[in-house]
């Protein structure tokens, strides 16, 4: 017998466990638990530790829960401690949400995680520590956006420019824009300082950063730019953190803007060694032309290319791209274990300065990094994700990526037209309330607009119908800050004894009426029992203000009464318009540079279009009150109304998303500020909208609109043609009324209207109207009743376009007219007052000036203007000099 040692030797075949065997199954059960239901993009999102990672998580495909996985992989691998893990987020709420998964996966509370947190709350942690080093100190004071207008107004006053021309604010948004690019006052490019103070903008910036220095404050661009700084004058600072931090993680990277690029970009490289420059670490000159923004030569709108490309061109990447796409070998640097989770699709906040080229350029800025897709998606169906994939499709700038998923079909996408955006809120309604009837809970509706304007249409219709409903992201429309301004207006007017009214707008805009003021007319108030608009009134007769304070007040009452007595002879929308224009809260807003202005003067413009539906001022303020006085608690349920911007990250069973019709969506002002690059934008803010869907997706866009004050026809939105007609389904409008007898649409509520009647209403128009039905045996129109050909307010349809009247509601109504100019010899002799004027009177009118009378009719005065000529107003319009 051969001892064993004898045996001749065989070659032992290496063994791995049998798929599904004992030994497989038991090595899996005593794997960690976390990996659990991971799919295996997932799993290989979270397993590769080493080197740069780019997970590309299309929406609704389980990001957050790779990005909080992976970071436990990592500590329970015992690859880095949880102090030396940098986890970066967007908000608060989103860090907040990662602590609390990571607790729930590793079965304790996430502890000794410092460096978990924003962009901005790590920055300032760490500018703290160093403050000296960028001549702070460690209790620096961190301003809110009104200490820095009035800090940069204190430099405005000091260098005589005049604050009203070049507004703070807008000095302040320069600043801020700067920062977010990384640029320091002596990198800001020469053309952009010129832009502001007559070629001074340079010299404020600088003077702004000293001031700040002195006060030892800093402002929220500062957190990232002054770290920049620190970064790039001390290296061995810089090295001390890129020794800490073992693991960088990022989410949102799409969402990022330039400073928090270059931030990013310094941190993630591995050590450099001591005397090593600053451009081993990031290829290319800090300082060069480049990175100041003088280098545009690709910004030509002919070349497709928006402003925001130039600014990408000009800061973001000093490390540009070379010809070929080739990388220079010598500018190659070690980099670190960094993971970046966003998702170019869903790139939409290039108005505040996120650059979408940091995620395209990822594998470029970091050499041989690993992009795994996510793209199986766990929250919509499979219509809805084949309407998104095929839309976002259309883009150029993109990495690529098609969403499907695993769950069925379901619905199709729907698209449906109504006549105008009152219909389109009133189908949507009806469609809302079908699906409350079938059991579907209000939480799960959402409607998501392009423009905030857009909801007071709906808002009013939800009151009507008595929906419960909540604005995310912002105020309901009646209870934003510019719509409750006009109001309070309008209240003054229709109730002068409506003190909180008053007081709201007597500084509004600026008059130099401050506290003081106020006080004096309330004290003045209670003694004598009278509203405080009679107070200020009798309070202007005294010496008690001072002068300048006493004019200003006297003006305001001034402007009342005569806003009051025009009350009489104009309509109140037009009341609404002059009201608006002449108390200067308009220009008030025009003059704003701040990034809300603009949507703040469209909310102002749909406040006046929404009095077109009420018959006089009070039935308005009415409405207005019932609309306020709605009551709905947090927990209960209710429709989720918001823009699309602010929907990003929520999700719904079922999303409405009105108004997709061109120039509003895409937004035409977007259009024309960024071109391409802008249409590109608004297409992934379209996707993102899709992808908000669990299982319904229903799409609208209205044939005429108003937006700007004005009604026109629309067209539907390009994007609807770039939907696959597969998975879209198109319906007729459950609104009630539509395109008349054509297109399938049902009668239309215009269909018995033989004429378009005048939303005019004085009293001696209504008896115009009246002597014209009795002469017709009664055949009077319902509303109006006055042809257009007989109205001397009412051009003929062919140029209300081009002379600037709009169609509103029941009539046409000129868009903007100061006083009312009487043309007609029916309306002029319609009142009987006696006017307190005599013929040779000199008197002057604020819009034709100075002029005599010449002849009276009751209230109505015939002057011949210097300039104007002669022309019939109204007696209360002028005044005599």
């Amino acid at each position: 017998m051969t001892e064993p040692s004898k045996l001749p030797h065989r070659g032992v075949p290496e063994h791995q466990p049998a798929a599904g065997g004992i030994a497989a199954r038991a090595r899996a059960a005593a794997g960690p638990q976390y990996l659990n239901g991971l799919n295996p993009e997932q799993r290989d999102a979270v397993e590769t530790l080493d080197g740069p990672v780019l997970v590309l998580a299309g929406a609704g495909t389980g990001k957050t829960r790779v990005l909080t996985t992976r970071i436990a992989h990592i500590l329970s691998q015992g690859r880095a401690r949880p102090q030396e893990i940098l986890s970066v987020t967007f908000t608060n709420k989103a860090a907040r949400e990662m602590k609390l998964r990571l607790g729930q996966m590793l079965g304790q509370a996430v502890e000794g995680m410092p460096w978990l947190g924003t962009f901005h709350s790590i920055g300032g942690r760490i500018l703290r520590f160093h403050a000296e080093l960028v001549q702070l100190k460690s209790n620096f004071t961190v301003l809110d956006v009104d200490d820095q207008v009035r800090l940069l107004k204190q430099l405005l006053q000091a260098e005589n420019i005049d604050d009203k021309r070049w507004p703070a604010r807008m000095l302040a948004g320069l600043i801020d824009g700067w920062k977010n690019r990384g640029l320091t006052p002596s990198q800001v490019p020469a053309g952009e300082a010129a832009m502001f103070g007559n070629g001074k903008g340079g010299k404020l910036y600088a003077s702004y950063q000293e001031r700040l220095k002195i006060l030892n404050a800093a402002d929220f661009g500062d957190l990232l730019l002054e770290n920049i700084r620190l970064f790039r004058e001390h290296p061995d600072v810089l090295r001390q953190y890129q020794n800490r931090f073992k693991f960088i993680l990022v989410d949102e990277y799409q969402d990022t803007n330039v400073a928090q690029y270059l931030w990013l970009r310094l941190l993630s490289q591995a050590p450099s060694r001591p005397g090593v420059p600053l451009s081993a670490i990031i290829p290319g000159d800090l300082t060069s032309p480049r990175l100041r923004g003088e280098d545009d030569a690709r910004s030509a709108s002919g070349e497709g290319d928006s402003p925001q490309t130039a600014l990408v061109e000009g800061a973001p990447h000093p490390d540009p791209l070379p010809a070929g796409g080739e990388r220079e070998k010598s500018a190659a640097a070690p980099l670190k274990n960094i993971c970046c989770v966003g998702d170019d699709d869903q790139s939409i906040y290039g108005w505040r300065g996120a650059e979408v080229d940091n995620i395209l350029r990822f594998d470029h800025d970091f050499p041989g990094a690993k992009v795994i897709r996510l793209e199986r998606n766990y929250r919509s169906t499979g219509h809805i994700l084949a309407a998104a994939s095929h839309l976002i499709a259309h883009n150029e700038g993109r990495l690529g990526k098609t969403l499907r998923t695993e769950d069925v079909d379901g619905e199709k996408v729907t698209v449906t037209g109504s006549w105008d955006s009152e219909e389109e809120a009133r189908a949507i309604g009806e469609e809302i309330e079908e699906l409350q009837r079938a059991g579907e809970n209000l939480n799960e509706v959402a409607i998501l607009v392009r423009a905030s304007f857009q909801m007071r249409e709906f808002e009013d219709r939800f009151v009507t119908l008595g929906l419960p409903y909540r604005v995310i992201g912002g105020p309901r429309f009646y209870e934003r800050a510019e719509i409750r301004d006009a109001l309070a207006y309008l209240r003054t007017i229709n109730s002068p004894a409506d003190d909180l009214a008053f007081e709201r707008i007597i500084n509004v805009p600026k008059r130099g009426l401050g506290d003081a003021t106020v006080q004096m007319l309330h004290d003045h108030a209670r003694k004598r029992r009278i509203p405080l608009f009679e107070a200020a009134r009798a309070v202007v007769e005294t010496d008690e203000l001072k002068p300048k304070a006493r004019g200003s007040l006297r003006d305001l009452i001034l402007h009342f009464d005569r806003w009051r007595a025009q009350r009489e002879v104009t309509s109140h929308t037009e009341l609404a318009e002059i009201v608006l224009d002449e108390s200067g809260y308009t220009e008030m807003w025009q003059k704003d540079r701040s990034a809300d202005a603009a949507g703040r003067l469209d909310n102002l413009k749909e406040l006046v279009r929404s009095m077109e539906e009420f018959e006089n001022l009070q039935g308005f303020l009415e409405h207005i009150s019932l609309v306020m006085d709605r009551d709905g608690g947090a927990a209960d349920e209710a429709v989720s109304l918001m823009t699309l911007h602010s929907a990003k990250g929520l999700e719904f069973d079922n999303v409405f998303l009105p108004g997709w019709e061109e120039g509003l969506f895409p937004s035409q002002r977007t259009l024309d500020e960024q071109g391409r690059a802008g249409l590109e934008e608004e297409r992934r803010l379209a996707h993102v909208g899709l992808t908000r869907a669990r299982r319904r997706a229903k799409l609208y866009f209205a044939t005429n609109r108003r937006i700007h004050g004005t009604w026109s026809t629309t067209i539907p939105s390009r994007f609807l043609d770039e939907l696959p007609s597969a998975n879209v389904e198109i319906t007729e409008s459950k609104g009630g009324s539509g395109w008349g007898g054509s297109g399938g649409y049902g009668p239309s509520r215009f269909d018995n209207v033989e004429s378009f009647g005048s939303s005019y209403a004085t009293p001696g128009w209504q008896r115009a109207q009246a002597n014209r039905n009795r002469s017709q045996g009664g055949r009077g129109q319902a509303r109006g009743g006055f042809e257009e050909s007989q109205s001397p307010f009412s051009g003929s349809r062919s140029d209300a376009g081009a002379g600037g009247d709009t169609f509103s509601g029941g009539g046409f109504s000129r868009n903007k007219r100061g006083p009312m100019v009487i043309e007609g010899e029916l309306v002029a002799k319609s009142t009987g007052t006696i006017s307190e004027f005599s013929l040779d009177d000199r008197v002057f009118h604020q819009k034709f000036g100075y002029g005599n009378v010449v002849k009276i009719d009751g209230n109505k005065l015939t002057i011949a203007f210097e300039k104007a000529g002669e022309k019939k107003v109204v007696d209360s319009f002028v005044e005599r000099v």
